[in-house]
């Protein structure tokens, strides 16, 4: 066998919360004059990232890396783009390296989109003549002829990831790291996308990381998966291994980030009873249970949306559309309870993308998959309603009653 083109070992990255430097002399004044004055500040807090990450891929592999968000994916691809550094351990690439982790990474806005195409494949080591033999490809391939001369400040976000992932895939690295930036773009040039990174590994035997949680294009893309769990190496093996142990991980409690009024901070699957269960029967009845950070805003409410394995959409949950609901006023914690009736599902696994929102304002924290199930017998019947064409939200109303406040759990 030939040797690893990337191999990782031990690989650990830390960060120091509420220890990045001051942006301004004001601001680094204020903080002298605090310490003078004997103001207290609070001690950074650790974060791992990634801890002890250890493993190898094989030249010409497609390799999914999945995980729930905060798991370290993109930290890990950041280390192997040499974006920033690891803490410890050592990532090994032998090969050139395109990436595709942000909209408009890469590019300078202040340049069109011809100029930004011989940048990046400057930046990629190619001569200006390999980048023209290039070039047209490229253009078609983005769809975006009219627009090359234009600076791409002006871009929409679509046309960012349209031309930043024609000069990832058409500059001949040896390894191409594409994150879910791609969700962004339509569905049609996502698939256009997937068959291009198909051919670059089967056609040209080049090596492919994808991250993405539309388990559908991970398992249609990949043969081995990797699966990173709160910055570990949790599963790296067969792809439909990884993502049959990523979706038997069930509730999920300390869920990172915040909104600017809400956190969602834990949420699991529970009986009639208050039992936690992975697969809900008819007769046990399926709820949601979830801890809420409240900053006591009016207006804000919660959006539960189901999905299937495939990441499909297949309805909504909304009190604050279908009954005007608002979550309390009252700043602290709040435990809700939320009975689903859910309609008749296939044998399979389906999870909840669960949102708090702001009325008029849309999302104020958003969690995707952030609690999953298996159905192996049908539920209780629902009604249907025109969400798909309304919201993009599938089919099926779960209107199955109003939130109740569990008051005496809050702590």
């Amino acid at each position: 066998m030939s040797r690893p083109i990337i191999e990782v070992r031990n690989l650990s990255k830390k960060y120091r919360l509420g220890a990045i430097g001051a942006t301004s002399i004001r601001e680094h004044a204020s903080r002298v004059w605090d310490r003078v004055r004997g103001v207290p500040h609070p001690d950074p807090q650790e974060y791992w990232a990634l801890r002890d990450v250890s493993f190898d891929i094989q030249p010409g592999e497609v390799v999914g890396v999945i995980g729930r968000n905060g798991a370290g994916k993109s930290t890990l691809l950041k280390i192997l783009s040499r974006i920033t550094e690891p803490t410890s351990g050592t990532a090994r690439i032998r090969g050139r390296v395109a990436s595709l982790l942000e909209v408009g990474t890469g590019f300078h806005p202040e340049l069109t989109g011809r100029e930004n195409v011989y940048l990046n494949g400057a930046i990629l080591g190619m001569t200006r003549a390999e980048v023209k033999s290039k070039f047209d490809e490229i253009v078609a391939f983005a769809e975006i002829d009219q627009f090359i001369d234009t600076p791409v400040k002006r871009y929409s976000s679509g046309m960012y990831v349209r031309l930043a992932f024609a000069v990832a895939a058409h500059l001949e690295p040896e390894i191409l790291i594409v994150d879910e930036v791609l969700a962004v773009g339509d569905s049609q040039f996502q698939q256009k996308c997937l068959g291009r990174m198909k051919t670059i590994s089967s056609s040209h035997g080049r090596t492919v990381l994808f991250v993405s949680h539309n388990n559908a294009a991970i398992r249609n893309l990949t043969n081995s998966c990797l699966l990173l769990e709160k910055g570990e190496v949790a599963n790296h093996g067969r792809t439909s291994t990884a993502i049959d142990q990523y979706l038997r991980s069930g509730s999920r409690d300390n869920l990172v980030g915040k909104g600017l009024h809400t956190r969602i901070v834990a949420a699991t699957i529970v009986d009639n009873d208050g039992n936690r269960v992975t697969e809900p029967q008819p007769d046990q009845g399926l709820n949601i249970e979830m801890t809420l950070e409240l900053s006591g805003k009016a207006g804000c409410s919660i959006e539960c949306t189901l999905t299937d394995l495939e990441g499909t959409r297949l309805g909504l949950y909304s009190p604050g559309h279908f009954r005007d609901w608002r979550l309390p006023t009252r700043p602290g914690l709040t435990r809700l309870r939320i009975p689903m009736a859910l309609p008749p599902l296939a044998t399979g696994r389906y999870g909840f993308d669960i949102s708090t929102t702001l009325h008029g304002f849309g999302p104020d924290h958003y969690i995707p998959e952030a609690v999953i199930f298996a159905i192996s017998t049908n539920s209780s019947l629902s009604k249907k309603w025109e969400l798909r064409k309304e919201y993009n939200a599938g089919y099926l109303v779960i209107d199955s009653g109003e939130p109740v406040e569990i008051r005496d759990k809050v702590s």
